[in-house]
This record gives structure tokens, sequence and C-alpha cells, in this order.
């Protein structure tokens, strides 16, 4: 949230551990959503109805400026009894809303009615106004069927659940629901929540899968009825992100008139590892969405503020790596440097102080607003990193025996461009030549992630695999491949599929991937890999298709981590630019 000259965080956080529990929210702020500044935490348990747990919930603007956070506490100490709660700024001409207040008269503002499941009602969403009524959201299931629960209100105060859901359908519990209209295709501009909109985007992240999944429609206002475009789209639906990436969160930044997706990736060693390393679970960079020219799909990109970390640069051009060639990214040897605006937090007691010894620790911004609240809906996190770990990784169980690396070459020549840098990678690639693609097997056809299990990143195939391998080691044991594959349909038409493979066994596993509607009849297409110490972002054909992996190098880190490009098809691949720069040192909460 944008109020009086600041950009508002709050998270949840669990003081006292890096373990799910002892929910409060944390509160941090920042001028230009790179530089943060942490204050005490914004609200705890203090009431009946949160005696034992604030989750998650969102911020709204009121008519007059007036912030309002609405959010789920847990009133029970037996079981996880779920009630929705509201609060207002105790003083609103503080720009830093350092202290909130929840009146007794308001709170609870809605509670589990008969036939309601009250362990699974959770995460009120911003609200949005229309014909003089408030309505919000709040997630919930009936027997299989996941829905949201549409609630109404005139002065924000005193909430009626509507007769039926706003939408519905069998798959399970709807954690963290996100509703939101989009302007017209193509339309890269934001609109905020209340604003009418072309169509409208409605996402639930899926308890049973832990994806976080949209459809675009439209949206009736007197109905309150929301129907997607596609007909199967409520079980053959879009994700935001192909990878580990659950619980998002948009929300409507005013200042720069856009609408901004934030969400949250889980950690995938053991509770012992996040114990020792006193934190577990990052939030994603935060990206700009807007709605595909096609309107069929929401196009992302990382939000502009990242570019200001920037720094220097190496840069190849017209380079064409024949089949099963590759070459090595070279021509910069600095030393490591914290990376993106990264937001520090301790696992006991609060918010770190600018002198933490652990603040070298940790990188990359996750930035979120008071309306991104929901992002860490229900984690399995608690000692809530909002960052990027760049410390050592933790110890794997085992490791490969070392083999000889394939032969390569090097671009820029010298010694690993990579080593020691998180980076930021951008490269277009034009394929010689489509003939030789695979036919693509309809069995696949909504798994992508299974078909690249099967055809991953050493396996040969017609055009591709091709594309980078990041955190890579010098001899190439260890390294993370993000990749695409292009197949032909029945109908001879090319389909494309994008990977992110980290083919050391020790890595995160599974692989992730998605397919990305995109025309490549050309043989051009983009790719842009953020690459952290235990996290990769890609961004496939200009923010189509995107994947966050999350990858635990034991021997590529450090100097160790060097940056390849790859080609593992049959035809000839052009590298027509690629430039990656390391990136500079944000104040990490005043540090």
């Amino acid at each position: 949230m944008y109020y009086k000259g600041w950009y508002h965080l709050f998270y949840q956080y669990n003081p006292k551990g890096a373990v799910w529990g002892n929910i409060v929210w944390a509160h941090s702020v920042s001028h230009d959503l790179i530089n943060w500044f942490a204050l005490e935490p914004a609200i705890y348990p203090s009431i009946p109805s949160d005696k034992y747990g604030c989750w998650s919930g969102s911020a709204t603007l009121l008519a007059d400026g007036t912030p309002a956070i609405t959010y789920t506490g847990i009133s029970r100490p037996d079981i996880n009894y779920q009630e929705q709660n509201i609060a207002f700024p105790k003083n609103k001409s503080d720009p830093l809303l350092r202290e909130w207040v929840k009146p007794s008269e308001l709170n609870p503002i809605a509670s589990p009615e008969p036939g309601i499941n009250a362990t699974q009602f959770r995460d009120p969403t911003t609200a949005w106004l229309a014909d003089g009524h408030w309505r919000m959201l709040v997630g919930g299931v009936r027997d299989t069927r996941g829905l949201a629960f549409v609630y109404r209100s005139k002065d924000f105060k005193k909430w009626t659940r509507a007769k039926h859901p706003l939408h519905s359908a069998l798959t399970g519990m709807w954690e963290c629901p996100d509703f939101f209209p989009v302007a017209g295709s193509g339309e890269e501009n934001g609109l905020d929540t209340s604003e009418h909109g072309e169509k409208y985007v409605l996402k639930a992240s899926l308890d049973l899968t832990r994806y976080d999944y949209y459809t675009v429609g439209r949206y009736d206002k007197d109905k309150d009825r929301y129907v997607p475009d596609n007909p199967a789209g409520d079980y053959h639906r879009l994700r935001y992100d192909y990878g580990n990436f659950y619980a998002s969160k948009t929300f409507y930044d005013p200042a720069k008139r856009r609408r901004v997706l934030t969400g949250w990736a889980n950690e995938s060693d053991s509770v012992p590892d996040d114990k020792a390393k006193g934190w577990a679970g990052i939030h994603a960079i935060p990206r700009k969405i807007w709605l595909d020219p096609s309107g069929k799909q929401l196009l992302q990109w990382p939000v502009e503020e990242v570019e200001k970390l920037r720094g220097k640069s190496v840069s190849v051009s017209g380079k064409v790596v024949k089949p099963g060639q590759h070459f090595e990214v070279t021509g910069l040897a600095t030393s490591y440097q914290r990376t993106f605006c990264s937001l520090l937090l301790r696992s006991r007691g609060g918010p770190r102080s600018s002198q933490d010894p652990l603040a070298h620790d940790l990188s990359a911004l996750i930035l979120n607003y008071v309306t991104c609240l929901v992002l860490l809906c229900h984690l399995q996190v608690t000692a809530l990193a909002v960052l990027r770990q760049s410390s050592p990784s933790p110890p794997m169980a085992s490791r490969r025996r070392r083999r000889a690396a394939p032969k390569s070459t090097r671009a820029h020549g010298g010694r690993s461009w990579l080593a020691g840098k998180v980076a930021d990678v951008e490269v277009s690639f034009e394929v010689s030549s489509l003939d030789k693609a695979e036919p693509f097997d309809p069995a696949y056809d909504n798994d992508a992630q299974k078909l690249c299990g099967v055809k991953g990143a050493d396996v040969k195939g017609g055009v591709g695999p091709f594309g980078l391998w990041v955190l890579a080691s010098g001899d190439l044991q260890e390294k993370t491949a993000v990749f695409f594959r292009v197949f032909k349909d029945g109908y001879g038409k090319p389909k494309v599929l994008m990977c992110t493979d980290p083919t050391n066994p020790d890595l995160y596993k599974p692989t992730f991937a998605g397919f990305v509607d995109t025309d490549i009849s050309s043989g051009k297409i983009s790719l842009r890999s953020l690459i952290d110490r235990s996290v990769v972002e890609s961004f496939g054909a200009g923010g189509k298709t995107c994947i966050l992996s999350r990858v635990y190098p034991s021997i590529a880190i450090g100097k160790g981590a060097h940056l390849y490009v790859f080609n593992n098809g049959e035809a000839d691949v052009k590298v027509s630019r690629l430039t990656a720069w390391e990136m500079k040192k944000p104040l990490m909460n005043g540090a």
C-alpha cells in the first residue's frame, strides 16, 4: 500500500522460530521499493477472535483514504477455528502507520455460519466498491468444492454474506483468493480494485496441489457472479508460475499505475536445516502483470525498480551454438555483492537491527505492500524471511561422483563471470530451423512437468533443449538448466516447452515446466533469469511463462558458480543478444 509517501509491507512472521506458529504481522516501509526499514510488528494476537494467531488477509483504502486491514484470526486453542477481523490505523496522520486498533464493537466481522467448515474459512481479499456496497471474498470449501464466499457492507464495518459464492469449482479448498480487474488486452496500466475492468482475473491457491491457478473472465456486478471465458478453465487452469510459487497476492500501485504480483516459495530442505539457518521461505521478486494482447492470459515481468540494482555487465551477440555445444559467459570477476532489495528478518525476537551479523547472509528484494498480506497465507515457513538466501547452502546428504566436464568454449575469455555474484540475465535466441522438431505426444498436453521429467536438459532432441546452465560448477558436475524445447503437434504447429531442471539429484526436485503460448515460427524466443544463491526465477517469451525454482548448490557457490549457454538439439541456435548484469547492494532494513 502506498500511503503518504511510503510503501508499506506487512507479512506473516513467527518471532519465536523458523517453523510454523506464533503468527504476527511484521511491518517494513520503503520510499522506493528498493531500500527498506523495519518497524515494530503491526498486528499481533490481542482480542478474543485472534487470540491464537493472526493469519493472512488484505488491505483496502477506503473512499476517504483511510487504510483498513481485514485478516483471519484463530479464536480457539483446540482447533484452527477461523474468523475474519478488521483493524484501522490508530493515527491516520502517521505516514508510517505504526499502530493499529481492532474495534471490539466490530470484531469479528465474519464468523463461520452453519454449513461452513470453520477450519477452512480464511484469507479475506482486498475489497472493491460497486453500486454503493463494498464486497470482499473469503476462501472456503464445501465437501470438495472450492469457493469464494462474497461478503457485502455499506460502511466497511458490518458485513453480510451473500447467498451464493462469486464462483466455485470441484478443486478442493481455495486458499488466498484474489480478484481484480484488468484493462484491455495488451494495455499495461493496472486498475484499482474498485475500477471497472474489460475483464477480471480470479485466482485461487489450491491446498491440494500447492500451486496458484487463475482464470480470465467476466464479472456481473449486479449478480456478483464471475464466469471464466474458458468453460474448461476451472479444471485446466492457467498458473501464475509453473514452479515453486504459492499463496500469491496482487495489489494496485497508484504511484506507477500498475498491478503487481508477488508470491511465496517454500523451502525444500529439512526443518533442522531451517532452524540452523534461522529462517525459512522467501518471497518472489515482485512482478508487474497485465493482460496479454490475446486476452487469454496474463503477462508478467520483474518490476522496473529491480533494474536500479544492475551494475557491471557483460554481453554476447551473434554467437552460434552448434548441436551438442555450449560456451561459458565470462569477462568479469568481482566479489559477491548482496543484491535485490532485501528485507532482513530474524527467527527470534522480531526484525533484526542494522548491525545484525547475519545481515550479509540474505539477498533479494521481496516486495509486497499491505495489500499483499495473503502472500504467506498458510505459511509452512514461519520465520519468514521475506528475502533471498545467500548464505552457504545447507549440507547435502550426498554428492555425485565427479566426472569429466564436456568440452566448451568461452565468450569474453577469462574467469567465470558469475563467480560469486547474483545476476540478472536477458537473452534472445534464434533457431535456424524448426524442421527437426520432435512430434508431440498429446498424453502430456496437461502435464508439462511430467514431459520435462522425461525430456530433461540432458536428453538430446531435435529443436532443443537449448538455454542456460546457471549456478553451474566449472566441471558441470552441478548445474541448473533453464531451457526451451520445441515440438510439433498433430497439425504440424510448433509447441514450446519451457523447463527448469536442476540436473544434480542433490538439488531440488522435481523439474518444473510449462508450455509457452507463443509464435515461434520465426525461430525467435527470449528468456530472462534472475539468479540468486538458492533460487532461480525465469521468464519465457516476454513473461508468457514463468518458473521459480529453489536450488541448493553444494559446489557451484561463491566463486565456484558459472554461467553457460548450451544447445543439446540438432538445429543450430544463435544467441542474438545476451546481457548479464551483476546486482548492487541495497539497504536492508536500514543496513
